[in-house]
């Protein structure tokens, strides 16, 4: 039987609050964390085990082993191991346990999930799809495009307001992942389709209410994450793209289609809004058709006797 004094839940509920405020988390990888952590108390409460202390590697690795049991992926394990090591780092960090157990454990990674892209033609035709003449359309078309010209992430997309948008000077001013601020440019394509929402949609959506938020449904309540997966999924099957098409995928064929026409690494990795550039070379996968390119156009030992001096040897 499992004990009643559980001295568990209230580190996970300060380490949560922790991760919120001054980590300043998005609420979804909070809610991740606690449903992570709530799965684990479970486990060893019904061990027997009530307190941080008595969790050993070998604990652990039970856990581990029974969500492999449930069928659960590599990749969902590994983000279980991420939740794990952030909360014994915490209760080491606060003096709860004396040696964090969980670098005793042996994971052998699993493989990286590489990043699906559309094609630009097939961009160009979803971005084709909404009817910008209704409200919804332009304010639909308005989204797909600037999602395409930034990156950004859904949540930040849903959830940016009036005041994030610079006209002037064409970028957005967005706070990301741990509340860091990032400057991200738009285009022009973007530009006329958010002007166009603006005169002939948003408005309308409004009925004379007040929003800051710039992308607003039918009630004048600010988009949801959930209600745009659905539109962006509606609009690829009319589009006729038969792949699976998520925002995501929009944010890979952004920075894909950048690295394809020549833009550095670093400067993709600042408009993603990445803290760790090793992120971003998940797309430097799909790059080697140009890098190829441009070996065979510049390094002198492809060139033919092009370049300056004895037999193309540069002296």
């Amino acid at each position: 039987m499992a004990p009643t004094n559980d001295s568990l839940s209230p580190s996970i509920d300060a380490f949560l609050a922790m991760s919120a405020v001054e980590k300043g988390l998005a609420r979804n990888t909070v809610d991740a964390y606690a449903r992570d952590l709530s799965a684990l108390a479970e486990f060893l409460l019904a061990r027997g085990i009530s307190c941080w202390r008595d969790v050993d590697g070998s604990r652990l690795r039970g856990f581990l082993n029974s969500l492999r049991a449930r069928g659960l992926s590599a990749r969902s394990i590994a983000r279980h191991v991420v939740t794990l090591r952030r909360l014994l780092m915490f209760l080491y960090g606060e003096g709860l346990i004396e040696e964090n157990p969980l670098p005793k454990i042996l994971l052998s990674p699993g493989p990286r999930k590489l990043p699906h892209a559309l094609s630009s033609d097939a961009v160009r035709t979803l971005l084709l799809a909404p009817d910008p003449v209704e409200p919804l359309g332009a304010r639909d078309q308005a989204m797909l495009e600037l999602l395409y010209a930034t990156g950004l992430r859904v949540s930040e997309l849903v959830r940016l307001e009036m005041q994030q948008i610079n006209f002037q000077g064409n970028y957005l001013t967005v706070k990301g992942k741990g509340s860091k601020v990032r400057a991200v440019p738009f285009g022009k394509w973007a530009r006329e389709k958010i002007w166009s929402y603006l005169n002939h949609g948003r408005g309308q959506l409004l009925k004379g209410k007040d929003s800051p938020f710039l992308f607003i449904n039918r009630s004048g309540k600010p988009l949801t994450r959930q209600g745009f997966w659905k539109l962006i999924r509606r609009y690829a099957l009319a589009a006729g793209i038969e792949k699976r098409v998520t925002p995501h995928t929009l944010r890979h064929s952004f920075a894909t289609h950048l690295l394809e026409g020549g833009a550095d690494l670093r400067s993709v990795q600042s408009m993603l809004g990445h803290a760790d550039i090793s992120t971003t070379q998940i797309y430097t996968h799909i790059d080697g058709a140009r890098l190829k390119k441009v070996h065979r156009e510049y390094h002198p030992r492809e060139q033919g006797g092009r370049g300056r001096g004895n037999g193309g040897v540069v002296e």
